[in-house]
C-alpha cells in the first residue's frame, strides 16, 4: 500500500526573477487553455492554431467522448495533446504497455477495443532489438533502431482495424542510449515528410542520472526537434527504483526516489520555452519497477499534489493541475493508491511486469491443458498414431498468451478508470 501521510517539503526560493517567464507563460495560456503542461502552441509548431481550430470545428467526431481530432489508429501531434488533456480533465489514465513483438502489440490493441479506451504501445531499446532478432549485430544500436521502427510500422498498418486511439511511445532512454532515439527521430522526420505525421507519437528521455540542469538542457534540445514534427517528450525527474529491461536502479540511494516540487517547476519553466513543444513528466515519488507485494513500497504521491500547487502558484494560473504526470513503476500499488495519483494529474501509467506474467500464464495454461498432446508429433491419449500438429502449432500457444495479456490489460484499464471513455 502507498503511504499517504503528509510529508514536509521545504521549498527553496530562487533568487532569479521569474516575472518575464510568468508573462510569457500567461500569454501561452491564451493559446493552449487548460493544456498548460504542454508549452506554447497546441499545433506543435507544425500548423497554425487558427487552422487547427477551423478544421476541428468541421470534423466529424470519431468518438463521442473525445475531441474531434482523436481518430482510430496512431495518435500524434495535436490529437495526442487533446487526448491527454481529456484524460486529465475526465480523471483517467492510459495504460502504457511494454511490448516485445507483434503478439504483445496485438494484445494491447485487442484489450483497448474491449475496454473502450486508448492504449499506449511502448517500445524499449531491448524490446526493439528483440523484434529485429537477437542474433542480429546491434552495433551502433542498429538492431534496436530497426526493430523499433518495424514494430511501429506494424502498428501503423493495423491500428485502425481495432477502432481505438493508439499512442506509439518509447520507454527509458539514458544518455548513452540517445543514438537509439536519434535513429527513431530520423525515421519520424522521413515519415513526416511523406505523410505530415511522425512515425512515433512520443519518446521518453530518462536523464535522471544526470544533474538537473543537464537533464533538462538535453531534453530541451530534443524537444526543439520533436516539436517540428509533432512528437511529445516524456522526461524523468528523480529515479524510478527497481529493475526493468536493462535499467537497474535497485541499489539507488532512497533520497533520489523522491522528486521535489521546485525541480518539477524548473523543468516546466525551461521546457515551456520551446515553441510548439509538448511534454509530460515522470516524477519519482518512491515508485519502483519489478515485483513487490503491497506494503513493501514507500510511496509518497503527495509530492505530485504539492508540485501541482507549487507550479500553479508560480504561474498564477487557474489550472490546479498544470503539469501532466506519468506513473512509472506501479508495482505494489493498490487500486485506491493508483486512483489517488490520477487525481494529481497522472494521465498514463506504465505496465510491464504484470503483462509479462499474464502472457506467460496464458501459455502455461495452454500447455497444462494439452500436456498429453504436446509430448510428440504423433501419439496422444486418443491413440498411438494420432497426429498432434493441431496442438503444437505455435499460433495456438501464442494466441493463449495474447488472450491472457489482453484480459489483464482490461483489468488494468478498470483500475485506471480508462473504461468506456470513447463512446
Amino acid at each position: 500500500m502507498w503511504m499517504l501521510s503528509s510529508i514536509h517539503l521545504t521549498f527553496w526560493k530562487r533568487d532569479s526573477n521569474y516575472i518575464g517567464a510568468k508573462m510569457k507563460l500567461a500569454i501561452t495560456s491564451l493559446f493552449i487553455g487548460s493544456a498548460a503542461a504542454f508549452s506554447p502552441a497546441a499545433s506543435f509548431g507544425v500548423r497554425s492554431s487558427a487552422l487547427n481550430m477551423a478544421e476541428t470545428a468541421t470534423e466529424t467526431k470519431a468518438f463521442a467522448k473525445l475531441p474531434a481530432t482523436v481518430k482510430p489508429g496512431v495518435v500524434t501531434g495535436k490529437a495526442l495533446t487533446d487526448l491527454l488533456d481529456n484524460a486529465k480533465a475526465q480523471g483517467y489514465a492510459i495504460p502504457g504497455v511494454n511490448i516485445v513483438g507483434s503478439n504483445s502489440i496485438n494484445a494491447c490493441m485487442e484489450a483497448a477495443a474491449k475496454y473502450g479506451g486508448p492504449i499506449m504501445v511502448t517500445f524499449s531499446k531491448g524490446g526493439g532489438q528483440f523484434i529485429a532478432g537477437k542474433s542480429v549485430d546491434n552495433k551502433n544500436d542498429q538492431a534496436s533502431i530497426a526493430g523499433t521502427i518495424a514494430g511501429a510500422k506494424h502498428v501503423h498498418e493495423v491500428a485502425k482495424l481495432y477502432g481505438v486511439p493508439v499512442v506509439l511511445h518509447t520507454d527509458h532512454c539514458q544518455k548513452a542510449w540517445l543514438p537509439w532515439i536519434d535513429g527513431l527521430l530520423a525515421a519520424s522526420e522521413e515519415h513526416f515528410a511523406k505523410t505530415g505525421e511522425p512515425l512515433f507519437s512520443s519518446h521518453m528521455l530518462d536523464l535522471s542520472e544526470e544533474p538537473l540542469e543537464e537533464n533538462i538542457a538535453i531534453c530541451k534540445s530534443y524537444l526543439e526537434k520533436f516539436a517540428k514534427v509533432g512528437i511529445l517528450l516524456e522526461f524523468e525527474l528523480g529515479v524510478t527504483g527497481g529493475e526493468e529491461d536493462g535499467v537497474d536502479n535497485s541499489d539507488v540511494d532512497s533520497s533520489r526516489l523522491y522528486t521535489q516540487p521546485e525541480e518539477v517547476y524548473y523543468a516546466y519553466e525551461q521546457l515551456a520555452q520551446v515553441p510548439g513543444g509538448a511534454f509530460t513528466c515522470a516524477a519519482s515519488f518512491g515508485n519502483v519497477h519489478g515485483v513487490y507485494a503491497p506494503g513493501n513500497v514507500d510511496l509518497q504521491p503527495i509530492i505530485l499534489y504539492n508540485s501541482q500547487k507549487y507550479i500553479q502558484e508560480k504561474l498564477g494560473c487557474e489550472d490546479d493541475k498544470p503539469m501532466k504526470f506519468v506513473f512509472h513503476g506501479g508495482s505494489g500499488s493498490s487500486v485506491e493508491d493508483i486512483q489517488y495519483a490520477i487525481g494529481a494529474g497522472v494521465v498514463k501509467m506504465n505496465i510491464d511486469t504484470d503483462t509479462q506474467w499474464a502472457f506467460w500464464d496464458g501459455v502455461r495454461g495452454y500447455e497444462a491443458k494439452y500436456h498429453d498432446y504436446l509430448q510428440g508429433q504423433i501419439g496422444n491419449p486418443e491413440g498411438p498414431d494420432k497426429p498432434n500438429k493441431k496442438y503444437y502449432d505455435p499460433r495456438l500457444m501464442l494466441r493463449a498468451g495474447e488472450e491472457a495479456m489482453a484480459a489483464r490489460l482490461v483489468k488494468a484499464a478498470e483500475d485506471l478508470k480508462c473504461v468506456n471513455v470513447l463512446n
